[in-house]
């Protein structure tokens, strides 16, 4: 590993270089997924390129010279794109994103600690990997960006085909026919059969939330498990089924009412959050459980409810059940859009409009990521 120490800079110009680096990562994150559902979109990709080469010119009036050759390969590679020589793909998305990642996490450790180490040959390797993607070898693009990407991270699944072994490619996971995790214990699964066959029975309250329990523990699960499982399966699944219990308890006039609700109905609505959550109040193995039911309505700016917590208070099962919980409410009807419900595509595209502030762009990420994996299968 090598350590780079820059020269002599303000504070305020670091602090103004984090910020449009960050500026630019959100905007080239909701580049990358309208460019899954619009990959031949001219503009799309010239912005892509636009923000790499703003990230390059950056770094460079502060001479943070390890990442520029990096970024000048992608840069490259973006120009193909943006000039129709080489096609958009997933693999490339994932090469953008992983870069940025890099050149964050390389920024951040100069302003916290006044240098930052990285690793020379690594980047070289990178730079062999992305410069040998040419307009003249698209039959070689997958492989290479694939070779690419595991380099910059290797922890990655792998699919490889006995036939061919030089044909790699990054495995997506997969989306279970339950929300019902396969490695726990028995005592564990019999909880989560239990609430399930409760969610199943609540759901004949109202003919818009057949089959709500399921598709929202499944979509968890399958983006929990494309992050690495960060949060316990077992507590996702309860949270999911249980998230939305109390709603089942509140008057259906007010459940399929079409017109805006009053502060009064509005207060009473927000009450679902207690009701749920009491239903696990005296049972101690599925205190994280509870913990998401009660804060799956907050918001990262701090105005969600019931307690007004900011996204550092705030568990990350209650962050990736917010978005799915939206998700889900925005691609099947409800009393309040039964003829407006989108399309997955379309739902995608508003989850990360309407991300800042609500939802944590850190979990707005990985869902991108899964729903992307989960648009070109056709799921």
């Amino acid at each position: 590993m090598q350590i780079f120490v820059p020269d002599d800079l303000e504070e305020d110009i670091l602090c103004d270089l984090m910020e449009e680096i960050n500026e630019l990562y959100e905007s080239s994150e909701q580049t990358l997924i309208e460019l899954e559902l619009r990959p031949e979109d001219n503009e799309l990709q010239r912005a892509l390129f636009r923000s790499i080469h703003t990230i390059k010119g950056d770094l460079g009036l502060v001479n943070f010279s390890p990442m520029i050759p990096l970024l000048q390969h992608v840069e490259d590679l973006l120009d193909y794109l943006r000039k129709g020589q080489v096609s958009y793909t997933s693999t490339m998305s994932d090469l953008v994103l992983l870069t940025m990642d890099r050149v964050k996490a390389f920024v951040e450790a100069v302003m916290a600690e006044g240098k930052a180490e990285y690793d020379d040959t690594l980047h070289q390797q990178l730079v062999m990997a992305i410069s040998r993607i040419t307009p003249d070898n698209g039959d070689e693009h997958e492989k290479r960006l694939t070779e690419a990407v595991l380099l910059l991270n290797p922890a990655l699944d792998v699919i490889t085909d006995d036939s061919n072994p030089e044909n790699i490619q990054i495995k997506p996971p997969t989306l279970a026919t339950s929300g019902i995790p396969k490695d726990m214990s028995n005592e564990k699964k019999l909880d989560v059969l239990f609430f399930r066959d409760l969610m199943q029975t609540i759901e004949k309250r109202s003919n818009f939330w057949v089959g709500r329990g399921d598709r929202v523990a499944k979509l968890a699960l399958y983006i929990n498990s494309t992050a690495g499982k960060p949060i316990d399966e077992s507590q996702l699944a309860v949270a999911s089924y249980v998230h939305d219990f109390g709603m089942a308890f509140m008057p259906l006039k007010l459940l399929h009412k079409s017109e805006a609700l009053t502060d009064i109905e509005f207060n009473l609505m927000r009450s679902h959050v207690y009701k749920s959550s009491r239903l696990l109040e005296h049972l101690d193995q599925w205190d994280l459980a509870r913990k998401i039911v009660m804060q799956h309505h907050e918001r990262t700016d701090g105005t969600g409810y019931p307690l007004g917590l900011k996204e550092d208070d705030i568990c990350d099962g209650a962050k990736l059940l917010a978005i799915v919980d939206t998700y889900d409410a925005m691609t099947h009807s409800r009393a309040h859009n039964d003829e407006k419900q989108l399309s997955k595509k379309e739902a995608v595209i508003e989850i990360n409009r309407s991300a800042k502030g609500q939802f944590s762009m850190q979990w707005v990420r990985l869902f991108n990521q899964a729903m992307t994996s989960l648009l070109k299968k056709g799921g």
